[in-house]
């Protein structure tokens, strides 16, 4: 991307409520050594490259591997995962098969990605089953995998309630319950979910409650469900010069239009831009179609099926711009995101952190780019109270737009009819395009496998000739059929 101005406005951290009589918290930083676990998950840790503890870790491990009941304000992409699926795995008794710990998530995405983690963590121990229940899947395989048994379940409160009310689900040996992105939950309606579902764990459990904002309505359900918590409120802190936020005045009606002219300027591979209503979502896909973007829109009316290949597309770099709602966009966390579009002010400052923070991940930099009208002025200076900087304006008719060679993203999704209940992998994908169709590995990125389908992510250039070579080859010994998919 062009520019690398320094940021005038870094996302300022409150330090961690420690209360009275509470282990003293570890130091952001430091190895995970000083903690009370096993050498065979320190050992893990390191093989899986976990040098040190991020803040959040720091701040509530050591509390939680002291048995109390925790209320964490962390947000995505912090290592919250690790701050509760390390306590959860020390509490476990590998010997006794039955459910111990559960992890309830706000959407089936989210599952994914903390069941993947949690069973990278379990290493340390053989057979540690961790199994995901989610909605938009059949109910018949997970009951199988229930039978079977299982120590640690993941899922989102709809498909939970599902297995408790059918009595496939047996929470009789749990002793740690999470709730991750618990404000998230509550905004999607899960109150009386969670309420249900916390209800049929045993009474003397640990709690552990992760949220990235902190309304009035997690109070409530801490006090409903959590013995005595101690909270750590910490607002992650971005580096200097991770985060480069802009504000932009722009006229409402200017506001799609303008859209283009950022990306125009500033050609990120990857955005994702948040409007507040569906229909501004579809007005500015339309649009930015229109402009020759590769764009597509996340909205909480699609079925899981499309809501998944659309995610999968912008994960692997297929499609350029993604346009969501805050609700349509809950639980995502997208690697190397170079670029968050404010299309609305959002009225709540903690909202605001929370969707730019979907950037500058790790050692990347990333663009927070607000549009914003006259009557916005007072929002924006709520939010810039509150994250503790001075707003950096900017005029839209001082970006030079490149409009020379298009923005295209540089991998096209080719999706392959068949997947794991065709024991199809990964690995089989990349042989059959390295070997029989001779393209090189960097031609091939991201290889996702459903159930039913596959989904690979080549090089833009070699699109449609990856179609024919697949097509008139095998795959696992059998024909498949090929298509890529269009943004």
């Amino acid at each position: 991307m062009t520019e690398s101005t320094p940021p005038s406005s870094p996302i300022l951290a409150s330090p961690p409520d420690a209360p009275p009589g509470s282990p003293p918290p570890a130091t952001p930083g430091l190895p995970f050594d000083g903690l009370p676990l096993s050498p065979a998950m320190l050992d893990t840790l390191r093989q899986l490259d976990y040098r040190a503890m991020t803040p959040i870790q720091a701040a509530s491990l050591p509390l939680a591997l002291a048995g109390h009941d925790l209320i964490a304000q962390a947000k995505t992409g912090s290592g919250k995962t690790a701050a509760f699926a390390l306590p959860l795995l020390a509490r476990l008794d590998v010997r006794k098969l039955a459910v111990q710990a559960m992890v309830l998530c706000p959407t089936r995405e989210l599952a994914d990605q903390v069941t993947q983690e949690i069973r990278r963590l379990a290493r340390f121990e053989a057979n540690i089953k961790v199994l995901a229940l989610c909605g938009g899947t059949p109910m018949r395989p997970q009951r199988d995998s229930l039978e079977h048994g299982a120590h640690v379940v993941v899922g989102t409160p709809g498909r939970i309630m599902d297995h408790l009310e059918r009595g496939s689900l047996v929470l009789e040996a749990l002793n740690t319950l999470v709730l991750d992105e618990a404000d998230r939950m509550l905004d999607m309606g899960f109150h009386d979910d969670i309420a249900f579902v916390a209800s049929r764990c045993p009474s003397e459990r640990q709690t552990l409650l992760f949220s990235a904002t902190y309304p009035e309505g997690i109070a409530r359900l801490a006090a409903r469900f959590l013995r005595e918590p101690q909270e750590v409120k910490l607002l992650e802190q971005h580096a200097h010069g991770k985060i480069r936020q802009r504000f932009y005045e722009v006229a409402h009606p200017a506001r799609l239009e303008a859209v283009a002219t950022l990306l125009r300027h500033f050609r990120p591979v990857s955005t994702l831009a948040f409007c507040n209503t569906r229909q501004q979502c579809r007005d500015l896909v339309e649009l930015l179609r229109a402009r020759g973007f590769a764009a597509l829109a996340l909205n909480g009316e699609m079925e899981q099926r499309e809501r998944d290949q659309v995610l999968i597309q912008f994960a692997n770099r297929s499609c350029s711009v993604l346009v969501a709602t805050d609700v349509a966009a809950r639980g995502l966390d997208i690697a190397r995101l170079e670029a968050v579009i404010n299309v609305d002010v959002t009225p709540d400052p903690e909202i605001h952190i929370h969707r730019i923070g979907r950037t500058g991940r790790g050692d990347e930099e990333g663009w927070a780019l607000n549009l914003c009208s006259s009557a916005d002025k007072r929002r924006v200076a709520s939010i810039a109270q509150r994250m503790g900087f001075e707003p950096e304006w900017h005029a839209l008719d001082e970006l030079v737009e490149d409009a020379n060679e298009p923005l295209q993203a540089p991998m096209t999704t080719l999706l392959i009819l068949g997947g794991r209940k065709d024991k199809i992998r990964p690995a089989d994908v990349l042989g059959a395009l390295t070997g029989e169709a001779g393209f090189t590995r960097e031609q091939v990125g991201k290889i996702t496998v459903t159930d039913q389908t596959t989904y690979v992510a080549v090089e833009r250039a070699i699109a449609r000739e990856a179609v024919r070579r697949l097509s008139a080859g095998t795959l696992k010994g059998k024909k498949v059929k090929v298509r890529a998919l269009e943004v």
